[in-house]
């Protein structure tokens, strides 16, 4: 896993960070490491780490326990409540009367602070997002003691609220399920840590990123930023490429820079002069036409290339800076175009001139304690979108901006970002001092990321034109003007405008659901942001049976669906204890934090499976979770597999989906949610069906009034000739009733054809001795040169009216080859939903939860840790759907 895209800012000179230190060059301390940290009234002293949090620091310290462990997040609200300082010593690294200037720099405080040195106040923090530079140039001396003193998050937000008299900013508080705390939106801060309907309230407090000093003289590198554009006309690609430096000296400099791609054979050098202040220099790089580029990909679509550049600056005063980066090509656009025999608009994304269908997830924070993410973490959990097919992940707007890595990978593994801006579900204030802080922000945000070419979408907000559009917070219909304007103020007047002045290479949307252009026309707010004839739509409906594809929205672009599961027992059991161990404990309620989730589940369960009935409470509650699984995967399947055979038609003025963003990736902690991934990163039974339902090249089968139709979905470049395998079981036999094999089936590029259909009484009659309740279909593409599609399923019948399921009695054998693990299972009967689970052994299996119709199967195991044969054998549980008792 190499560490690619734009590197940390290499000076030739740097101290610090390269470690070597030429005349003239900047110095650079990080001021990583062991801190002190103490509450309020000095009765709880420790070490703690920075980057880091109050929590963190506690339970390294074994001060607290796990802070997820059982019912924690209530029990320690003392410590989000409590004001907390961090202070430490430290010696100045080289001679200050040397520097013209010297800064402290934070790179993140989470999140509202007084910031002190030898006990001057350099100023104060209050949001999260924004990078922080304080000039130390006067009040610096040979030894230092710096500080930050914490003031709650919780209270902050409550006085902000108190304080904003005019009108009041709804939401005050979450729905008393989430055990959260109030007014969130009164503070730059992750909006999930005073909890969500997925997540538990941690509103920490610390230093969360990096804190370093600077020393420079003349002229300072602050940003440093390439994106690509191609000219059609010239058939050109370029690259611009901006520099902001703090400019100290008084009179302007002169230099030369130059940029340096050897793989593109172009090097070109220009005369710049930076401007005392915030210097920037744009500069505009033609790529040699006798070079061919490479464009950057989303997987599944082509390489994700990068090329390395050298960017030189050589100025008149002070010293060379070289900067390593990596340059990727490639376009973006948002496609909002009348459809023929369509009223309205589409909404697509193409990606270097062509249409992608977009496939994958909602990622949220993959810890509410951001010091816990390590690189591996983040890793993992993209490594394994993509193995599931997915191309795309939406970065939802009530976390964080991702740290650097998190881009970095995706830009490597190629994953496609829609990123949100940080508001989400709640009205927003607008007042000069808020609106100022987060023009800072986005500016910052904007500035530090918009070199990944896996970025492709910016959004202003999650859900709040829909808010306000389906009055949520009833708000008096007299009182709606002024929400409206605030509305626009925010994410039209400043956050949109710093956008479009900053970056120039993607496009920008206002929220998510919206209708797009059809908004703007609106005055950035329609009636309806859920219209499917525009932009894209969220869609929950926990009550209708979800195998029922009519109740799903034909839409442009589904970018939020989902439903609940709970996680497997071995991540459950690490945070709860024995009487923990039921579908109605007090845990189980504690942990559920969206209302009438856990009911939700079973009602949605009980359409098509019996309830588990067994007298052994835990083999109860493991049945539960298996079946809350085995239905979050079936729904998420057909609602899918929906979406991606509506591509290519319209059906009364309806269709033409090009996007499909289930909610959610990954979890937050241990509970029931809508994640595919547990916490962890342990993959749940929908992730698995994931990498099938998205795969490049599926058959889909899908019922109306009583017909079978089958649809060859193809992601892939070119068109194929295959042949249609279509089998025909019935439940209480390995051997197949019937087989029909059609063949020479044109699967067209890139969309969604019809290639098979057949009533189901016509089918039933072909395959005799066949009922709906006692047969199954399965089908698969098949092609030239080992082309072949996941074989998938059909059911006739509700599987709890299924006739002629038998138990099976399952054998599995485990051996070693090289560094993965074959598992060869043996059945005696047709099995639906085989899960396989090895408990607490990280890693993840080649298929799981699948419909076995053959004696024999092989899975493999991918291994995240080190493991043998005899511990998978002796971890694994076999679980299908007839063990539910």
């Amino acid at each position: 896993m190499g560490r690619a895209a734009l590197l940390p800012l290499l000076l030739v000179a740097a101290a610090g960070r390269a470690g070597v230190s030429a005349a003239g060059g900047p110095e650079v301390r990080s001021l990583r490491g062991s801190w002190w940290l103490a509450n309020g009234n000095g009765s709880v002293v420790l070490r703690g780490e920075v980057p880091g949090c109050v929590h963190t620091a506690l339970h390294r310290r074994g001060l607290i326990q796990d802070p997820y462990y059982r019912f924690n997040d209530v029990t320690y609200r003392w410590i989000s409540l409590d004001n907390w300082t961090y202070s430490r010593t430290f010696k100045t690294p080289f001679d200050d009367r040397k520097w013209q200037k010297v800064n402290l720099v934070f790179e993140g405080v989470d999140t509202v602070a007084q910031i002190l040195i030898n006990n001057i106040t350099l100023g104060r923090t209050d949001n999260m997002f924004n990078r922080y530079s304080f000039d130390i140039t006067s009040v610096i001396k040979e030894v230092n003691f710096v500080e930050v003193r914490f003031f709650s998050a919780v209270s902050y937000a409550a006085e902000q609220s108190r304080c904003h008299k005019a009108y009041s900013i709804p939401p005050a508080c979450p729905p008393p399920v989430q055990k959260g705390e109030c007014h969130a939106n009164f503070i730059r801060k992750e909006q999930c840590s005073f909890s969500w309907d997925w997540g538990p309230s941690f509103p920490t407090q610390g230093i969360w990123k990096d804190v370093r000093i600077e020393a420079y003289n003349h002229y300072h590198l602050i940003y440093f930023s390439l994106t690509s554009f191609f000219e059609k006309s010239a058939q050109q690609w370029s690259l611009e490429i901006e520099s902001i430096f703090d400019v100290v000296s008084s009179k302007p400099i002169a230099g030369l820079v130059t940029v340096n791609i050897p793989k593109l054979q172009t090097q070109q050098t220009f005369s710049v002069k930076l401007q005392p202040g915030e210097g920037s220099v744009v500069l505009l790089v033609n790529i040699n036409k006798s070079s061919t580029v490479e464009a950057w990909w989303p997987n599944g679509h082509g390489k994700q290339t990068g090329y390395n550049m050298t960017t030189t600056f050589i100025m008149e005063a002070g010293y060379q800076i070289e900067k390593s980066s990596k340059a990727y090509f490639r376009t973006v656009e948002l496609v909002q175009e009348p459809i023929p025999g369509s009223p309205g608009l589409s909404f697509y994304f193409r990606i270097n001139g062509r249409p992608i269908f977009i496939k994958g997830s909602n990622w949220i924070p993959a810890d509410s304690f951001q010091d816990r993410v390590t690189y591996d973490t983040l890793w993992l959990l993209l490594k394994s979108a993509a193995d599931a097919n997915m191309n795309a992940l939406r970065v939802w707007g009530g976390g964080v901006y991702e740290q650097d890595e998190f881009y970095d990978i995706c830009d490597e593994i190629g994953i496609m970002i829609w990123q949100d801006f940080m508001f989400a579900c709640a009205l927003y204030p607008t007042d000069q001092y808020y609106l100022e802080s987060v023009r800072a922000e986005v500016s910052h945000q904007v500035r530090r990321l918009k070199s990944h070419p896996s970025i492709i979408l910016w959004s202003g907000n999650n859900e709040n034109e829909a808010a306000i559009a389906s009055n949520w917070f009833s708000i008096p219909y007299a009182d709606r003007e002024v929400y409206i304007k605030d509305y626009v103020m925010l994410y039209v007047k400043n956050i949109r405008e710093i956008v479009l002045t900053e970056d120039k290479s993607r496009p920008f949307i206002a929220s998510s659901p919206t209708n797009g252009l059809e908004s703007v026309k609106e005055g950035w707010l329609s009636q309806n942001p859920y219209d499917t004839h525009y932009g894209d739509t969220h869609f929950y409906d926990y009550s209708n049976d979800c195998w029922n594809w009519t109740v799903y929205p034909k839409t442009r672009f589904a970018s939020e669906y989902g439903f609940q599961s709970w996680p497997s027992f071995s991540t459950i059991e690490k945070v709860s204890s024995t009487e923990d161990w039921s579908y109605t404990s007090n845990f189980s309620l504690h942990r559920q934090h969206h209302e009438n989730g856990n009911d939700q589940m079973l009602q949605q369960i009980g359409h098509h499976f019996k309830l588990p009935q067994s007298t052994d409470p835990i083999k109860k509650f493991k049945d539960m979770i298996y079946l809350t699984q085995v239905m979050q995967a079936q729904c998420i399947k057909t609602e899918t597999e929906f979406y991606r055979f509506s591509q290519s038609e319209i059906i009364r003025g309806e269709g033409h989906t090009m996007g499909a963003l289930y909610w959610q990736l990954n979890d937050i902690w241990q509970a029931p949610s809508w994640a595919s991934l547990e916490y962890g990163g342990k993959w749940k039974l929908l992730h698995y069906f994931a990498q099938n339902f998205l795969a490049p090249l599926l058959p889909v089968a899908y019922e109306d009034k009583g017909v079978l139709y089958i649809y060859g979905v193809s992601d892939l470049h070119a068109d194929h000739k295959l042949t249609l395998r279509v089998i025909v079981h019935t439940w209480s036999s390995l051997e197949p009733v019937c087989t029909l094999a059609k063949e020479g089936v044109t699967v067209k590029a890139q969309s969604a054809v019809p290639i098979y259909k057949e009533s189901i009484d016509d089918l039933l009659e072909r395959c005799r001795n066949c009922t709906r309740k006692s047969c199954v279909i399965t089908f698969c593409l098949v092609g030239e040169g080992g082309l072949q599609s996941p074989t998938n399923h059909h059911f006739l019948s509700s599987l709890k009216d299924a006739v002629g399921l038998e138990k099976s009695h399952f054998s599995a054998s485990v051996s070693q080859q090289d560094d993965i693990y074959i598992f060869v299972l043996q059945t005696t009967a047709i099995a639906p939903f085989v899960s396989l689970d090895v408990g607490n052994i990280k890693g993840r299996f080649s298929d799981n939860g699948f419909l076995m119709t053959e004696q024999k199967k092989v899975v493999v195991f991918y291994p995240w840790e080190p493991t043998g044969v005899e511990e998978l054998e002796k971890s694994l549980t076999l679980t299908s759907l007839v063990d539910v008792v």
